[in-house]
């Protein structure tokens, strides 16, 4: 199983080092755990980090190596900086920025050519699941944003429907079962049959043990609950449970 907490863009630099340091006492064997934090936190992040198993990322890279792009983040700086693999694709950046798949898709191939692995985000809003259209959107999303010439063990697939981001809702088990499926389905067919799916959307400690029992589903990428070290802590034993 693997975790996954995004921090987005919070929280101040001194609570999130006491965060990453909470993060450190707690062992979860069996669990891979990964951390995506704001950019400018990787460095210090990574000190506190130092002799855990917790993998450290970043939120999103430039499809670009260098150049005039002021303010964005290459992959390489990522790297540079202690980071083993970048979060792309995420609904917010997709709607706040009008970010598209193939510029997820040429994100994720400079991300992997610079060495790091990647964490790629699809989803449906709710008028695209109220339609019919969920399954559907999602698998043209992973079609475009999915380069063929990432290897399987640099790829993993994180299905977050948009709905139930940050609004407390958590897709049924049913919805859940239904699109991991149709993901797992798609992964086999495009060559990547071993790639893990992962669950987000108001992943909490309450909810885990019956999403991480949905077939397909290989883990959870967390954002609110993550915040938190205690319920961080207790979606990562219900992986193990």
């Amino acid at each position: 199983m693997i975790v996954a907490a995004n921090w987005k863009m919070n929280p101040g630099l001194s609570e999130a080092k006491k965060l990453a340091s909470d993060y450190c006492t707690a062992a979860h064997k069996g669990v891979t755990r990964i951390l995506f934090v704001p950019h400018p936190y990787i460095v210090p992040i990574r000190k506190r980090l130092q002799g855990s198993d917790i993998l450290l990322g970043g939120q999103d890279c430039h499809q670009m190596q260098s150049g005039a792009h002021t303010g964005d983040v290459s992959a390489g700086m990522l790297q540079n900086c202690g980071a083993s693999i970048v979060l792309l694709g995420h609904s917010e950046r997709r709607a706040y920025y009008g970010e598209t798949s193939e510029l997820v898709a040429a994100k994720a191939t400079m991300a992997f050519e610079t060495g790091l692995s990647v964490m790629i985000c699809v989803g449906e809003t709710l008028a695209q699941r109220n339609s019919g259209d969920a399954l559907a959107t999602v698998l043209q999303q992973l079609t475009i944003s999915v380069p063929v010439t990432l290897p399987t063990t640099a790829l993993t697939i994180a299905y977050e429907p948009v709905w139930a981001i940050g609004t407390g809702k958590v897709a049924t088990v049913a919805e859940i079962t239904e699109m991991h499926t149709g993901i797992r389905h798609w992964l086999y067919s495009a060559g990547f049959g071993r790639t893990k799916i992962l669950y987000g959307g108001s992943v909490n400690p309450r909810n885990a043990a019956e999403i991480f029992t949905v077939a397909h589903v290989d883990g959870a990428l967390v954002g609110g609950a993550s915040l938190i070290s205690a319920d961080f802590d207790g979606i990562c034993a219900a992986a193990v449970a």
